[in-house]
């Protein structure tokens, strides 16, 4: 298995102002592997989904943590975002497209379907000590350097 080329752990106060910094800082990261704009966008896509999902659901009470993890290799970034909060009693049904457990704030239940289409690879799982955990893959399409007159 390769070794990363970098890696970063952070932990980020489950707020909804730290949606737009947890993307843009997880984009920036990436950026030193060279991924295409189309790649960046999907990624930063993916992220706030993610972000927002622990966010809006693992902590009705407040006060609460969400830890990102970014292990970026030549060719893909795999990026895990974690929570402690109270879980998904069903994991196969949240990942169903339009479900949702907040109907009356109107949510649309899209946002694991969102990060599905936008990233290679989506697993959701128990984080150990409760909560949750994304795992999100998005492979880089490499283009030669001289294809593209460098």
């Amino acid at each position: 298995m390769k070794k990363p080329i970098n890696e970063m752990i952070v932990k980020l106060k489950a707020d909804s102002v730290n949606e737009r910094f947890a993307r843009a800082m997880v984009a920036s990261f990436c950026v030193q592997a060279e991924p295409s704009l189309d790649e960046i966008t999907d990624i930063k896509t993916a992220v706030s989904e993610a972000v927002t999902n622990s966010v809006v659901h693992a902590y009705p009470k407040g006060n609460g943590w969400i830890e990102i993890e970014a292990k970026l290799f030549e060719e893909k970034i795999e990026i895990t975002i974690s929570d402690t909060g109270v879980g998904i009693k069903d994991i196969s049904k949240a990942i169903e497209p339009f479900y949702t457990t907040k109907p009356l704030e109107e949510r649309s239940g899209m946002g694991f379907t969102v990060m599905e289409s936008f990233m290679d690879e989506m697993d959701v799982s128990e984080n150990v000590g409760g909560g949750l955990r994304v795992k999100l893959v998005k492979n880089f399409e490499k283009k030669s350097k001289l294809a593209v007159g460098e």
